[in-house]
């Protein structure tokens, strides 16, 4: 069989658009033996990315318990490329916010935030992370982080197993691979349009005032 002999070449700018001049040098390279791939460097970097997503845990109560079980053997999120949990925000993918935040608590809780490295991602877990739950009266709670930071994944439970809080980390894991890194908003949600929403998480001080 005679191979044919393909000479590199670059893809000029305008050539970016023209499918069929992709799919000549495609052929080109296969008909010569060589295995090509046809993708998208977003589809390569959310693949990445969403089998190493790396949690900052914020954890102030039971739930905070039930996170910590899933690092031992019998759920075992290493398999899901989760291990690595970080201490420091500017390493961290996105933040586990599992337990109450009182108010005392906010502007802290919004710092950690703000140190996290773009694009990032916050996990709501158990019913006092999503609106306060039993403590929901109380004059020192806040009802819900939603109204601090933007939630990408709400994990219901009081607190949640195990098991919903691997489905919550795998939704957002989900959520990664659709979206745009370049070219594009990594966030439905701007940081921007969050604060035009909700003017007092500009200043968290103002809650403890």
């Amino acid at each position: 069989m005679e191979m044919t002999k393909v000479t590199a070449q670059g893809v000029p700018y305008e050539a970016w658009k023209d499918n069929e001049y992709i799919e000549k040098l495609v052929a080109q390279l296969q008909a010569s033996g060589t295995n090509v791939l046809v993708g998208s460097m977003d589809k390569l970097i959310n693949w990445g990315r969403s089998n190493s997503i790396w949690p900052l845990t914020f954890a102030t109560s039971c739930c905070g318990i039930e996170f910590v079980s899933l690092g031992a053997a019998r759920f075992d999120m290493a398999r899901f490329g989760w291990e690595v949990a970080r201490s420091s925000p500017r390493q961290a993918d996105f933040m586990m916010v599992a337990g109450t935040i009182v108010h005392r608590m906010v502007p802290v809780f919004r710092r950690l935030y703000d140190q996290l490295a773009e694009p990032k991602y916050v996990i709501a877990c158990g019913s006092c992370a999503i609106s306060g739950g039993p403590f929901r009266n109380s004059y020192h709670v806040a009802r819900g982080i939603d109204d601090i930071v933007p939630v990408d994944v709400y994990c219901p439970g009081c607190p949640p197993r195990p098991e919903a809080m691997i489905y919550a980390i795998m939704q957002l894991s989900r959520k990664i691979k659709v979206e745009r890194f370049f070219g594009g908003v990594n966030r439905q949600e701007s940081r921007k349009q969050f604060l035009q929403e909700h003017p007092a998480c500009e200043n968290p001080q103002s809650r403890i005032d």
